[in-house]
């Protein structure tokens, strides 16, 4: 088979965002984003949220980590040990207030279990969460824009964008694999071994940031690190086909990428990371600047077979 990489064809589903996408977006924007209130003529009442300092003390002698300034605490919430929010009820601004609490048996801190402790508190704000309404006043605060028809505008134009490049860029990949497909490619055995294993790496990484290690996702999927083993090779085998081809297409076009390039993909590793070019080259090697080169490289082939094929576009 002739490995082929130009004039593929595709189709573009583009979708366009409808009023009542926008509707349910700018919604979700509103209960993300509560009003916040600042109360100064009633005591507190169940609900409120409140920014005080507390200072806590057992047998008269101040503790290790029972002490903060302008903590925020919704009362009623549960957050604290039982009776301490109770006791911040019906009290007003900057009056000291002493709270009167006996940690649970089973605290965590074995020097603080079961025992009895008091906390010197000041409330410095009184806040109550109330929702906007969809009005300039929302457009002001929450999205930067004058009038609420203008941030409706600027939350449709984000999100088309947003739909768009999502879109552009499941195309370029299903092209990439359509070309890759053609390619007279025999996977290395080693090489396919390397990729399973970063891919399974690269997932168990995932789940340690939502808190799971991978035995945890094994029993809540009813499988196994065997299983996810085994499944993981026809990924990683596509994904070492595509990059064979991408190799090919850069040696067949010629294809380079510049100094100017790799430096614009290092701003947006560091954008995306929070972190500045001085600190990156603290982790800058070999390695990593080929992966850096290897992305720029990418990234052009698929612009190239993108503008290459033939497209069509329905909405």
């Amino acid at each position: 088979m002739e490995f082929t990489y130009k004039g593929l064809k595709a189709q573009l589903n583009k979708h366009i965002v409808t009023d009542e996408e926008v509707d349910k977006q700018i919604e979700r924007v509103r209960s993300q984003n509560p009003r916040i209130a600042v109360i100064k003529d009633r005591p507190t009442e169940n609900g409120d949220e409140v920014v005080l300092d507390y200072a806590g003390y057992c047998d008269g002698v101040q503790f290790e980590g029972g002490t903060a300034e302008n903590q925020t605490l919704v009362l009623g919430s549960g957050m604290f040990i039982p009776g301490f929010e109770e006791q911040l009820l019906d009290k007003v601004c900057e009056e000291p207030v002493t709270v009167k609490v006996t940690f649970p048996a089973e605290y965590h801190a074995p020097n603080l279990a079961g025992k009895d402790a008091e906390f010197r508190c000041t409330i410095h704000e009184i806040r109550v969460k109330t929702q906007y309404e969809l009005d300039d006043v929302f457009a002001q605060e929450v999205g930067g824009c004058y009038t609420f028809d203008e941030l409706r505008e600027q939350v449709k134009k984000g999100m088309q964008e947003n739909i768009d490049q999502r879109g552009e860029m499941d195309l370029q990949d299903r092209l990439l694999r359509q070309a890759a497909a053609t390619l007279d490619y025999t996977v290395d055995p080693e090489e396919l071994e390397k990729a399973v294993a970063e891919q399974l790496q690269n997932m168990e990484a995932q789940l340690a940031r939502q808190g799971l290690s991978l035995q945890m996702y094994c029993s809540f999927m009813n499988t196994t690190e065997e299983d996810l083993h085994k499944d993981a090779y026809p990924a990683a085998e596509a994904a070492l086909r595509n990059l064979a081809a991408v190799d090919k297409i850069v040696e067949l076009e010629k294809l380079e990428a510049t100094q100017e390039e790799l430096g614009q993909a290092i701003a947006v590793i560091c954008r995306n990371n929070g972190v500045t070019v001085e600190h990156l080259k603290e982790v800058y090697d070999e390695e990593f600047e080929k992966a850096v080169m290897r992305s720029v490289l990418t990234g052009k082939v698929m612009a190239f077979i993108r503008d290459a094929a033939d497209v069509t576009v329905t909405k």
